[in-house]
């Protein structure tokens, strides 16, 4: 088992910044891919960003690419999500997951344990 616990949403005006923070304990933290994804009030739950046990290896939506950047720390078994120039359509819960392949990682369904999420708001 794999334990995720999100942090660092809020609220923040258009064009500012967040850093989310994704502690986990559990299992090895550093054999998994871990991915951040998001839900809108309404809608599906979208891919984010996703990246490698290592770190050698970063996916991104098209709609954040440029605009935030995941990292992770294995020695503090925490992943990261950099959120800059947000937009009101960035609006939602954020939720951080961990996956034992890289393959499939912008899939929710191939990941195997997810946090409870953190709302970040964007106003309009």
């Amino acid at each position: 088992q794999v334990q995720l616990v999100e942090s660092g949403g809020g609220l923040v005006q258009a064009g500012g910044s967040l850093r989310l923070s994704c502690a986990a304990s559990g299992r090895t933290f550093s054999g998994y891919t871990m991915g951040w994804f998001r839900q809108a009030p309404g809608k599906e739950r979208d891919f984010v960003a996703a990246i490698s046990w290592s770190g050698g290896f970063t996916n991104y939506a098209d709609s954040v690419k440029g605009r935030f950047t995941i990292s992770r720390d294995n020695a503090k078994n925490t992943v990261y999500l950099q959120m800059n120039s947000l937009k009101p359509q960035d609006t939602a819960v954020y939720y951080c997951a961990a996956d034992r392949f890289w393959s499939g990682c912008s899939v929710p369904a191939a990941y195997d344990y997810w946090g409870q999420g953190t709302q970040v708001t964007v106003p309009s």
